[in-house]
């Protein structure tokens, strides 16, 4: 394809945008995660309104993963441009009925006008990732790793804008409401300069790969269920902590834990500008094997860290762990298996958000346990004053339990990434072996 042909610098930007608005959206979300809980489901049941919010911003993880599985294989028919237009439109409209919760609806049935909010959140993000994923693959076929990886510096570059915007309009005392309006300005944005564009087609189609080849490449090539399972806990190290990371840690660094999620988000946008050179140096699944063992420990620095300064040492090891593991994970199923086209991207991805989906209600059912058991109880709990040395001393017990236990997963992910590189390697050194004897 040619430049002439498609405007590779404007759809470029509007992929940005539409992945920097998601991640606007996910940080608006998670920076009033609090408020949701003590406003709507505190008193619906305290003891298990964390699981309830958990459950809540997980929701967000399955609209993406049901809407990437079912989106990716159909995208040449469907259209990159119309899913990017239908995305800004959920958009739109999942944050609006969570502006509008306590109007929409009201008791116990908040629970469920927030839910469905979250959902249609998420059904906008699987439009976006099976739009914009495969279209940079497309007018990048030379340079995957590094362009995906700049595309996807926009997600933390969108976590920072969202999750300062949060802590100004709290500074502010404006109520949650007005954080989650801020969203409506760069959803209506890329929805308009989205008009009229023309994008390309994926891989798959433009190598001419039927749409039968292209659902069973994976099914002829069994290696890419390995990436398929690697991918649940890599986006589980990743994205659940993120969304969990205000409310637990508030308490427990001595500063807003938001302001670690933004911390670690500039970390990543300005990093993941430079993983070409990175990945070219020591491979793609070197620096996954190299990202997971730096997630792993940040990790458990995080659910130990009881000072502002430890909190920002464990949030830096943990930045640099995850900065480049989704869209490198992304990059290399592109890179192997080519003909699986939009279908091979949307299954990693939707492998991801499946992960998190499960993860986020897990750390909050840890999070309850761990909570009513240091009370010793939910009656001892309940009679906490809040605010109360008790009650923080109780949450904070809650919260390293919790991220402890997320902790665990990258571990698995030294074995598996560190098999595919001795793998990888050795081919590639019988390939060259067998070119000099020839």
């Amino acid at each position: 394809m040619s430049d002439q042909e498609y405007d590779r610098r404007r759809i470029f930007i509007i992929c940005s945008m539409a992945l920097f608005t998601i991640a606007v959206s996910m940080s608006l979300g998670a920076s009033v995660a609090a408020d949701l809980k003590s406003s709507f489901l505190d008193p619906i049941d305290f003891t298990t309104s964390a699981t309830m919010i958990g459950e809540i911003l997980g929701i967000i993880f399955l609209g993406f993963s049901v809407t990437l599985f079912a989106v990716s294989p159909f995208m040449d028919v469907i259209g990159m441009g119309r899913a990017i237009t239908a995305a800004a439109t959920l958009i739109i409209v999942g944050n609006a009925i969570l502006v509008f919760a306590d109007v929409i609806a009201s008791g116990e049935n908040i629970y469920w006008a927030l839910w469905g909010g979250m959902l249609l959140k998420g059904i906008a993000w699987g439009f976006v990732e099976a739009a914009i994923n495969p279209a940079t693959a497309s007018l990048y076929p030379e340079d995957k790793t590094h362009k995906l990886n700049v595309l996807h510096a926009w997600w933390p570059g969108g976590l920072i804008v969202g999750g300062l915007s949060g802590i100004a309009v709290s500074s502010m005392g404006l109520n949650w409401q007005v954080a989650i309006s801020l969203i409506f300005i760069p959803a209506f944005a890329f929805l308009i300069l989205n008009i009229g564009v023309k994008f390309p087609k994926t891989e798959s189609s433009e190598l001419d790969v039927s749409f039968g080849d292209m659902i069973g490449e994976i099914f002829k090539r069994p290696s890419f269920f390995i990436w398929f399972g690697a991918m649940f806990l890599t986006a589980a190290s990743e994205l659940a902590p993120g969304q969990w990371v205000d409310l637990a840690l508030t308490h427990t660094v001595g500063m807003p834990g938001i302001l670690l999620l933004v911390y670690v988000s500039g970390i990543m946008f300005v990093a993941r500008h430079f993983a070409g050179p990175i990945a070219h140096k020591i491979s793609p699944v070197g620096l996954l094997w190299v990202s997971s063992l730096l997630t792993c420990v940040g990790l458990y620095m995080l659910s130990v860290a009881d000072s502002p300064i430890t909190g920002l040492v464990a949030a830096t090891i943990w930045g640099a762990g995850v900065c480049f593991i989704w869209p490198t994970m992304l990059a290399s199923a592109a890179e192997r298996y080519p003909r699986g086209g939009a279908w091979t991207i949307g299954l990693i991805g939707s492998a991801g958000a499946l992960s998190t989906y499960f993860v986020l209600p897990l750390l909050g059912a840890a999070y309850d346990k761990a909570k009513l058991e240091a009370a010793g109880g939910a009656e001892a709990f309940a009679a906490m004053a809040e605010g109360s040395p008790e009650q923080i001393d109780t949450l904070i017990y809650a919260a390293e339990k919790s991220f402890q236990t997320v902790a665990l997963l990258p571990i698995a992910l030294l074995f598996i990434f560190g098999g595919i590189w001795y793998n990888d390697r050795r081919v590639a050194k019988k390939s060259a072996a067998t070119a000099v004897s020839e």
